[in-house]
């Protein structure tokens, strides 16, 4: 309950829950989701910020010693979030949740 109370509240200092990534990680497997993990509020309307779901994949992947992949992945949506042209609304933009994750896929492949 604590650490649940305490990660809201850091995601509340770095712009949102819909930033955050979080890992469970035990002694042999991992759980890799967005704090804010079902969002039931939001859900099938695309307007999540998908950014916390890739940073959980980013996490995942370095858990899997796939570091490449994981900076790739990584980098792309930094330049995306940096770029502020394709962003959900939660960033100040109008993007939808599809959209900016496709925007996040095409740096991905730019590379």
């Amino acid at each position: 309950l604590y650490g649940d109370i305490l990660s809201d509240e850091g995601a509340g200092l770095v712009g949102g829950l819909g930033l955050i990534p979080s890992a469970n990680i035990g002694k042999n497997n991992g759980l890799f989701e967005p704090v804010h993990g079902s969002a039931p509020d939001i859900a099938g309307k695309n307007i999540a910020n998908p950014s916390a779901m890739i940073l959980s994949a980013v996490m995942m992947l370095d858990y899997l010693k796939e570091h490449n992949a994981a900076r790739k992945v990584e980098n792309a949506l930094m330049k995306v979030l940096s770029e502020r042209k394709v962003v959900t609304c939660d960033c100040g933009g109008s993007a939808t949740t599809m959209e900016m994750a496709l925007e996040v896929k095409s740096k991905i492949e730019s590379k």
